[in-house]
């Protein structure tokens, strides 16, 4: 992955709001900005673009439906950034989105990216929903502009470590995490979990979001013999990884969390990827309320899910939500909305507690079996 940008679009003067300027009238429309940051370049471009397509499939019906907010007609208008998923292009993104005059934001998808960005949406009073962000870190700065619709990794981290000592049965276990505010995050979290269930981790390694060569690392946790390796990271790490285990006839299982858990890492891994498992925060998209029908649409438009669309999808109508019950797309009076949210979306009812996190949250297992992702169990938070 590369901090290689996209070069910054030009946009018509005549629709881009002023830092902190009212929305701009299109005669008597009012033109809204809605900002999205997304790794859009690089190894998870796939998963950036996931996340800018279910935002935009979510913004397309809301103008399509049409919408009017203190009595005028609203046509919103997404402003899309690449963050490269590196947290330095992240905060130059966000100030962008805020000088451009966004009155909300979807995104970052990754944790290091959002958690710098975070600062910036705050000092602007620019409420950010993030679709995927899932580092503890996040919230916990205590902005009242940051939000998330997805579990965070400690429940998680909880569920993994848990998983791979009662459920798994593995007694030693290796721990390998790209040095990320989610890849450590959520490492750091599982091996909690896993030492309080019995468990014994013998190696604790570290590399970056990249690498690709992780034969040094693996040959020094061969030697220890583990039952299961974890990673904490992304499919363009993973699978490298998960091949060069099998190239080193490693036993071990490989667990991963959501990063891992994609079509692409499949389709990188190839046959190597059978018998790899992973988690997810949420449902099954065939359990999700409404999963069937945004697969239909969503794979109709854009293609295959890889991961993270329906959240942005529903973090998209979660904004719009609180903008209707405000009846203003003014971040300074629908940002009060936010914390009362009850909304029905495709992935679930969600609900937010005092730090800005879903409640009630779930984390599912999944393995890789003929060549497909497939559910073994979810496990509900008691949040």
């Amino acid at each position: 992955m590369t901090g290689h940008t996209l070069g910054w679009v030009v946009v018509a003067a005549a629709l881009v709001a002023g830092c902190g300027d009212k929305p701009q009238q299109n005669g008597d429309n009012q033109v809204v900005l809605i900002g999205q940051a997304s790794p859009l370049t690089g190894p998870q471009a796939h998963l950036g673009k996931d996340n800018e397509n279910g935002t935009r499939l979510a913004l397309d019906e809301i103008n399509a439906a049409g919408l009017k907010l203190g009595g005028k007609k609203v046509e919103f208008e997404l402003k899309s950034e690449d963050d490269a998923a590196d947290p330095k292009t992240a905060t130059t993104v966000a100030q962008k989105l805020a000088d451009e005059g966004v009155v909300g934001v979807i995104g970052h998808l990754n944790s290091g990216a959002t958690i710098p960005a975070s600062k910036i949406y705050s000092d602007n009073a620019i409420p950010q929903i993030s679709p995927s962000a899932t580092a503890v870190a996040y919230t916990a700065s205590g902005f009242k502009t940051a939000y998330r619709v997805m579990t965070n990794d400690a429940q998680q981290g909880s569920v993994l470590g848990n998983f791979a000592v009662t459920r798994l049965g593995a007694k030693k276990i290796a721990i390998i995490d790209d040095r990320t505010a989610y890849g450590q995050g959520l490492a750091d979290e599982v091996e909690k979990a896993a030492r309080a269930a019995g468990g014994e981790v013998v190696a604790r390694e570290y590399t970056s979001d990249r690498s690709t060569d992780f034969m040094a690392i693996l040959t020094s946790i061969k030697g220890k013999a583990p039952d299961l390796v974890f990673f904490g990271g992304m499919d363009p790490q993973a699978a490298p990884m998960i091949k060069q285990m099998k190239q080193l006839g490693m036993q071990a299982k490989f667990l991963g969390g959501d990063g891992a858990q994609t079509p692409k890492l499949i389709e990188l891994a190839g046959a190597d990827a059978e018998g790899a498992l992973a988690s997810n925060p949420g449902l099954p998209l065939d359990a999700m309320p409404g999963g069937s029908a945004f697969k239909a649409k969503f794979e109709a438009k854009y293609g295959k899910i890889q991961n993270y669309s329906p959240y942005a999808y529903d973090a998209m109508y979660v904004l719009i939500d609180a903008m209707k019950r405000a009846d203003s797309s003014d971040p300074a009076r629908y940002l009060a909305e936010l914390p009362k949210t009850d909304y029905q979306g495709v992935t679930g009812r969600i609900r937010f507690d005092a730090k800005g996190d879903i409640t009630g949250g779930a984390v599912t297992l999944y393995q890789v079996k003929d060549g497909k992702w497939q559910t073994l169990e979810t496990v509900h938070s008691g949040k």
